[in-house]
């Protein structure tokens, strides 16, 4: 086995053996990295100088470049629709500061006020006349969303399709184009893997309930209650779902039209299901209101394209794995092993001939950030000895690298896959 970056790519999503492992970095909002520890990491490797994009602003990652992905050996690409969870376009390119000093560039769109304890505020579309819908604590490193809800929810009267109507929408003619545009490009002119990173749905997806994008939002808009939703208005969560749904049927064909088989695999969903300790859904719900609905979307994808399903989900999610598999589910990320019930032996043993494990590479909670160089290298190199044999293994850390993370951890994190591959060969 083996080949281009492509190539290897579609041995490991078929669990064949790609003689070397397959590396990411970047290609998913949930796979990428804080803009300051990538500008940290671009010095520390001699790299051009350059501010930092910022290409997802609710997590402020940094724009994974080609400069980047030659030093460190990426293989793959991700395509989303340049439409930011916040409702404006990556696009326009300004100057900005981090809370910590660091200068980066932000879209135009990308439009905050600052209180007098130096929170950070972020408003939807780029419109300052409408509320802020999420905050940057000061000292932060990444957004929280804030409550904007227009109204209290009333159960009697409510419709969930008129509340999450502007939500949940069909991809413009120009989020088209722009990702067939990116999509042709990167499968005509290099050996990248290409991943299709604009999520299809996002049911009961946290960062998602609160309307991040919308000016005036109607509905539950608090995740906790959203949770309790379930139980206490289940007909009305379900219609949400449904709604959801037939947007995701009508976005997938779309994609299918302008990227045919050009991408490898496409994101279903960014809902988490677990927690450090436990799960956020019981099987039965999640039987009763996921399951269904992604096993529709997730078995259209497989009869009408070659596409496998990444599907993301943090927490201790192992008892929740035989539900997955039945909904269609090809590729879990971001493989939290720090989680109860996600030991990596047990995962590659039991799940996997099963799942392809994108993620776990290293523990970005305490190894990454805080260990030494040396215990980082260590950690990867036994987490690669686990997941890897046998393919069915994309290397990325567990989740987003933070901002604080040290370059030289980073470093080693990568040199300990090079030096895996190597000895691969």
């Amino acid at each position: 086995m083996g080949g281009t970056s492509r190539e290897r790519f579609i041995q490991t999503i078929h669990h064949q053996d790609p003689g070397q492992v397959v590396v990411d970095l970047g290609a998913a909002s949930t796979t990428g990295i804080h803009a300051e520890a990538l500008s940290n990491l671009r010095n520390y490797l001699g790299l051009t100088p350059k501010r930092e994009r910022i290409s997802e602003p609710f997590q402020l990652l940094g724009e994974v470049d080609e400069e980047i992905r030659k030093a460190l050996g990426i293989d793959i690409v991700g395509i989303g629709t340049n439409t930011t969870i916040y409702g404006f376009e990556n696009a326009g390119w300004k100057s900005w500061h981090l809370p910590q000093g660091l200068e980066v560039e932000v879209p135009a769109g990308f439009v905050c006020s600052v209180d007098e304890k130096n929170n950070t505020y972020m408003y939807p579309c780029g419109d300052r006349h409408a509320k802020p819908v999420a905050k940057l604590p000061a000292g932060g490193f990444f957004f929280d969303n804030v409550d904007h809800t227009v109204g209290e929810f009333d159960e009697d009267n409510a419709n969930a399709r008129e509340d999450y109507k502007n939500d949940y929408q069909v991809y413009t003619d120009k989020q088209l184009r722009f990702m067939e545009e990116q999509i042709d490009y990167y499968y005509n002119n290099t050996d990248y893997a290409i991943f299709g990173a604009a999520a299809l749905t996002a049911m009961g997806d946290m960062a998602y309930i609160p309307g991040p994008a919308q000016k005036l939002p109607k509905g539950i808009r608090s995740p906790e209650d959203w949770l309790v939703a379930h139980y206490t208005v289940p007909e009305y969560v379900h219609e949400c779902y449904e709604m959801q749904l037939e947007t995701a049927m009508k976005n997938v064909k779309l994609l299918k039209e302008i990227a045919g088989n050009k991408i490898q695999a496409v994101f279903v969903s960014g809902t988490d299901l677990g927690t450090q300790r436990s799960q956020y859904i019981s099987n039965d719900m999640y039987r009763e209101f996921y399951l269904p609905r992604h096993k529709k979307l997730n078995d259209w994808i497989h009869r009408n394209t070659d596409w496998k399903v990444f599907f993301h989900s943090c927490g201790a999610i192992e008892k929740l794995m035989p539900e997955l598999y039945e909904a269609g589910v090809d590729i879990l990320n971001p493989v939290q092993c720090s989680a109860d019930g996600m030991d990596p032996r047990m995962l590659k043993e039991k799940w996997g001939d099963k799942f392809v494990f994108w993620g776990g590479g290293v523990d970005t909670q305490r190894t990454l950030p805080f260990g030494t160089p040396e215990e980082v290298y260590t950690e990867v190199l036994e987490r690669l000895k686990i997941f890897a044999p046998g393919g069915g293994f994309v290397f990325n850390a567990i989740h987003n690298i933070q901002g604080p993370t040290k370059p030289e951890n980073i470093n080693a994190m990568f040199e300990a896959v090079r030096d895996y591959n190597r000895m691969a060969k």
